[in-house]
């Protein structure tokens, strides 16, 4: 289903983007960036978020320490030169 009709994302876009490993997008505008588009009228940005909190489960809330997911993981210091690879 497309999730976002000025991007032409699906929902099954959103779903690998979350899934790819690395940066996980946590919320709209980081899985745009993750993707390399940006968000246009915004209408789409409660069904991504739904969607991502789906697709992370109960690690959508709060992660236990050492899980990918976490926001600590997710708030260390990225490589440059791996910084666009992660998503």
């Amino acid at each position: 289903m497309i999730v976002c009709s000025c991007n032409v994302l699906s929902d099954h876009d959103v779903r690998d983007a979350v899934s790819a490993g690395g940066s996980l997008p946590r919320n709209a505008k980081q899985l745009y960036g993750c993707l390399g588009c940006s968000m246009e009228c915004g209408r789409c940005a409660r069904t991504i978020k739904t969607i991502i909190d789906e697709a992370l489960g109960p690690c959508a809330k709060a992660c236990c320490a050492g899980c990918p997911h976490s926001h600590e993981a997710a708030e260390e210091p990225v490589q440059p030169e791996f910084a666009l690879a992660a998503c």
